[in-house]
């Protein structure tokens, strides 16, 4: 393999990590949970009876705890004003912390000489204050061992729900006002935007 054809498929695997990255760079949008979205992740729920049921809300690793927790509680107020109750109880409740460390290789060293040349690898001879010492690929950090070390973050919020309808019951601090969630999380609450 000639070092050109090496540099463009360095080149080609970088311009295919960039758009692997910029089409997931932005934090879960408010929307359903649906297989085949443009950003991961997104909102769900089961019915468990007429007045009840599981939510559920799931981000991608550029989604906060905070706006996960706050777009299950927004759902959770749309599902109790649909179904034509005021206000609804969370009798459960779980937000899970997924993490995962990626060591990736440097992507802008890729030796020509790696694949199929076996045990062949260029070396330099240096002097170092009167002392002959040898240096090649893979013999210290400065390039054979350069690794991007990265950790990521997701967060799944479930919450039980019963829905009820009349006044919140005072000092009941699992219970939320529909309408109040939905105005006072509305204006933080960003939709999917058009598909490119």
């Amino acid at each position: 393999m000639s070092l050109h054809h090496a540099f463009r498929s360095v080149l080609a695997a970088s311009a295919l990590a960039a758009a692997t990255l910029s089409s997931c760079s932005t934090p879960t949008p408010y929307q359903p949970n649906i297989a085949g979205q443009r950003v991961a992740g997104g909102y769900s729920e089961e019915r468990l009876a007429g007045d009840r049921y599981r939510v559920d809300f799931s981000g991608n690793s550029l989604t906060s705890r905070d706006r996960v927790e706050g777009y299950l509680l927004y759902r959770a107020a749309e599902l109790a004003l649909g179904d034509g109750y005021d206000w609804f109880l969370i009798v459960d409740r779980l937000t899970e912390r997924e993490t995962a460390t990626y060591a990736l290789p440097d992507p802008f060293y890729r030796p020509w000489y790696g694949n199929g040349y076996g045990y062949w690898r260029p070396w330099w001879r240096y002097s170092r204050r009167g002392a002959w010492g040898n240096w090649y690929p893979g013999a210290g950090p400065f390039w054979g061992d350069s690794v991007d070390l990265r950790t990521v973050e997701r967060f799944e919020a479930h919450a039980e729900i019963v829905l009820r309808r009349g006044p919140v019951p005072a000092g009941e601090d699992r219970a939320f006002d529909a309408r109040r969630v939905m105005q006072d999380l509305g204006p933080t609450i960003e939709r999917p935007g058009p598909r490119p």
